[in-house]
């Protein structure tokens, strides 16, 4: 028996049009499943299908906000018509509003609530929230599901300037828990996935200079891991897999998986 075989199993990707998300919608494929590259943008989703449909996967990109209810009804319909019934959910989307981070000229108290809350509907109401409650009860009712959630190193450590991102990512890990306890009898796992640092669109400015050259924080960052480096987005893959595998992690649920280069486990 192949543990990490998912032939016949129909995954969701919501922000497959990202970095972190896209590679993620890749290592789906290629071990079998058939992938609903769900996000905003069409030619990104487009050319994410391309890439896995190149190396003989099935993908299918389907337009969704994941902060609108009905935009993820209407995805959810048609990917059923598609390609079947969900049973696997990664929800991938999200990132951290500039106008929400703490710099030198711009003080935690300078912060205005509506910023704030948008980066939390980013992150975890359309990160999470909608997208199990649309998706969710559909696999509870089957009584088969994987739901992956991604959350951050910032969600067990608070780190400088992403507070409302930190935040939000917290909620995100304790959300997860709760959905873990509330499905665990309906064949329902829901598990996290916490990435350390990727360089990505959103974080780039911060982490490189415009020459390139690594920036203070960067320089930082890699002094705080042990492994002395960024990881890469293919490094998420298995942990990805073996989550959504119902045979490999069948009596796993409620898990956190650290992908951070040993981020998490250094303090000085």
């Amino acid at each position: 028996m192949n543990l990490f075989n998912l032939q016949g199993e129909v995954a969701v990707v919501i922000g497959a049009t990202g970095v972190l998300g896209g590679a993620l919608a890749e290592g789906l494929a290629a071990a079998g499943a058939k992938v609903a590259v769900l996000g905003r943008n069409a030619e990104r989703g487009e050319a994410r299908v391309h890439a896995i449909t190149a190396k003989g996967g099935t993908a299918v990109f389907f337009a969704a906000d994941a902060s609108s209810r009905c935009s993820l009804a209407e995805a959810h319909e048609k990917i059923e018509a598609s390609l079947g019934a969900p049973t696997i959910l990664v929800n991938a989307a999200g990132g951290n509003d500039p106008k929400v981070t703490v710099t030198a000229d711009h003080a935690f108290e300078q912060i205005k609530l509506e910023d704030w809350q948008a980066n939390f509907d980013l992150n975890l109401v359309g990160g999470v929230f909608l997208p199990c409650q649309e998706f969710g009860p559909a696999m509870a009712k089957r009584g088969r599901g994987s739901i992956i959630n991604i959350a951050s190193v910032s969600a067990h450590l608070p780190l400088s300037r992403v507070v409302s991102y930190s935040s939000a990512k917290a909620a995100v890990l304790n959300l997860s828990l709760f959905l873990a306890r509330e499905w665990a009898t309906k064949g329902v796992r829901v598990n996290s996935i916490t990435p350390g640092f990727f360089p990505a669109e959103q974080n780039r400015k911060l982490l490189f200079n415009e020459d390139g050259s690594p920036t203070a924080r960067t320089k930082s960052i890699w002094g705080h891991t042990p492994m002395g480096r960024f990881g890469e987005s293919q490094e998420l893959i298995g942990a990805c897999v073996f989550l959504a595998s119902h045979q490999a992690s069948s009596f796993v649920t409620g898990t956190d998986i650290r992908v951070d280069g040993g981020f998490l486990s250094q303090t000085i």
